[in-house]
């Protein structure tokens, strides 16, 4: 049988690459999080902030501190954005520790943290974001955290290779950190073209099904955009990616996407041209698909990287349905691993799709 080519695409080719944009400086170090000793902490400054966000967070009904936080920083700079989207200064990752299923005590250990990083970033606490990722049940070593915050402050930097080390930073059992770029040219103010950077890092093995999936991304642009627009164009795109992947039927308590925008391309502002909208859209959905499909492909104990194209649906959200009903078929990843063509049950997976 002759194999089917692959559904055109409109995105932009993206590299596999961290790359900062401008208005970012960033860095990964060791905290003491880790017994390994490995990087675990990751950090990532806006220059002139505030920069505009937007966020996913996990549907889970057990969210972790760092979750519940977020949305009250969000709420607290935007209210009008019930917790979606608002300005930051300041974003950090901590990985070895969840920090969910901790109560109150680990909402304050949070809630400590951001208002340390907030002294040495010169901005308020609720302009403080962050994920956590690692065992479910054991609470910070915020001593250790804190005095790695202090010490770091002077050690920003603003070269791809500070990127990098955050999405290291980030891992917790994943084989190899992943990072996705594209850059594209937007409008200046003078009429000229000017490139445009998108960038994210992520990381993600275990516990990812759809809605969200157990991952935690940054994924960065010096492009310029109120934190509204920045919201209605990222919930589709995660839809779109994120929410198409499964490994092992979980999902976890952390999950978090953050979309941020710097502003500092020098580009005109996007929010009332849909041409210049639909160009970054197009950069951070090439991203965020780079960066579904390195996680999926790094799922613990995977072997394959399974996809599925559909056409023909009634609408998207049938053929998402589609889609997603046979990548997370546990009767379908066991005959590919067992190298068994068998396309009943695809046939079958596609019968049991429901539309969210």
């Amino acid at each position: 049988m002759r194999p089917l080519e692959p559904l055109p695409t409109h995105l932009p080719e993206s590299e596999q690459a961290a790359r900062l944009p401008r208005g970012f400086e960033a860095l990964g170090t060791t905290a003491g999080i880790k017994d390994s000793g490995a990087p675990d902490l990751g950090v990532v400054l806006v220059q002139d902030g505030p920069a505009a966000i937007a966020a996913t967070f996990t549907t889970n009904r057990l969210p972790a501190a760092a979750v519940q936080m977020n949305k009250a920083h969000l709420k607290a700079t935007a209210p009008d954005g019930d917790g979606r989207y608002g300005w930051v200064d300041a974003m950090m990752c901590t990985s070895g520790c969840a920090n969910a299923a901790t109560g109150a005590a680990g909402l304050a250990d949070q809630r400590t943290l951001a208002a340390t990083l907030a002294t040495h970033a010169g901005t308020q606490p609720e302009r403080v974001i962050a994920m956590s990722t690692g065992l479910i049940g054991t609470r910070l070593p915020i001593g250790r955290v804190a005095n790695a915050l202090t010490s770091i402050t002077g050690s920003f930097r603003t070269d791809d290779a500070a990127f990098a080390e955050v999405a290291d930073a980030m891992r917790t059992t994943d084989s190899v950190a992943k990072a996705a770029s594209v850059t594209v040219e937007l409008h200046s103010p003078d009429g000229g073209l000017v490139p445009v950077t998108v960038s994210g890092v992520a990381k993600g093995v275990g516990m990812i099904h759809p809605n969200m999936a157990t991952m935690l991304s940054f994924v960065l642009t010096d492009a310029d955009a109120q934190p509204e627009t920045l919201s209605r164009m990222l919930r589709p795109i995660v839809a779109r990616t994120w929410n198409q992947i499964s490994v092992d039927g979980d999902q976890s308590t952390n999950d978090t996407v953050l979309l941020v925008a710097s502003g500092a391309s020098g580009a005109s502002p996007i929010d009332e041209d849909p041409e210049a909208i639909a160009t970054l859209e197009q950069a951070v959905e090439a991203v965020a698909r780079s960066l579904a499909r390195q996680q999926a492909a790094d799922g613990e104990g995977a072997a394959t990287l399974i996809t599925c194209a559909v056409s023909g649906g009634a609408d998207d959200a049938a053929a998402r349905a589609a889609a997603r009903a046979v990548v997370s078929s546990d009767l379908l990843k066991a005959a590919v691993h067992g190298s068994d063509p068998n396309w009943g049950r695809i046939a079958m997976a596609v019968g049991n799709a429901v539309i969210a």
